[in-house]
């Protein structure tokens, strides 16, 4: 399996595209904004002969989203979220306008829903749903056993954890999902968080300050 991250829009949001051995591919909270961003990733899906299977998100705030559209629409595939995400998915065009996003798209709703435990295949590619909610209502977390990786939206990052004092965050249930959840992986799971460089559960469990809590 093949992780390339993308550093996109002004909230700094990590853009993944997932690809296996076979060419397939999944885009990963898309953040391309602007029609450079969006040519970043055309190109390199194009240059590495990508076929886009599905555009998945780990939850819809708005900088997670902002290339929902866009990605969708190019390449004709479905959007899949936690179903608890539509209450975070509404508060997109507020949220746009609060933060100036004048060029936002709106999103389209997901036609597919992820549940807990969930286990989704895409060729040669494989993970399961991991629901970890705290940071938002319906957030979740892809987990590939075999390749020791975890793909974490805004739920654990290096040094850190996502904010709750957004609509639908709570400190507590992060803290759950968190010590529950993520803790209770491999040590030497590969954390790609939604911003900020890549951690392991391992050095999270031992200098994360969500331990001071």
């Amino acid at each position: 399996m093949h992780i390339h991250s993308f550093t996109f829009n002004g909230f700094q949001e990590n853009t993944y595209i997932v690809s296996g051995d076979q060419q397939s591919c999944i885009i990963i909270d898309p953040g391309c904004y602007d029609r450079f961003e969006q040519q970043e990733l055309t190109d390199f899906i194009t240059r590495n002969n990508l076929q886009v299977k599905a555009v998945w998100n780990t939850h819809c705030h708005i900088d997670h989203i902002l290339g929902n559209a866009f990605c969708c629409e190019t390449y004709g595939v479905p959007l899949r979220a936690h179903k608890e995400e539509l209450f975070t998915l509404s508060m997109a065009e507020r949220s746009a306008q609060m933060y100036g996003l004048a060029g936002y798209v709106s999103s389209p709703e997901p036609t597919e829903w992820f549940e807990d435990h969930q286990v989704i295949a895409i060729d040669d590619m494989e993970f399961t749903v991991i629901f970890g909610p705290g940071h938002c209502v319906g957030h979740v977390a892809f987990y590939n056993a075999a390749e020791n990786l975890l793909i974490g939206g805004d739920i654990l990052f290096r040094g850190s954890f996502g904010r709750t004092d957004l609509p639908g965050g709570s400190m507590e249930i992060l803290k759950k999902t968190i010590h529950e959840r993520m803790f209770t992986l491999p040590e030497n799971t590969v954390v790609y968080p939604g911003h900020g460089p890549a951690t392991t559960i391992g050095e999270e469990k031992r200098t994360n300050y969500i331990l001071e809590f």
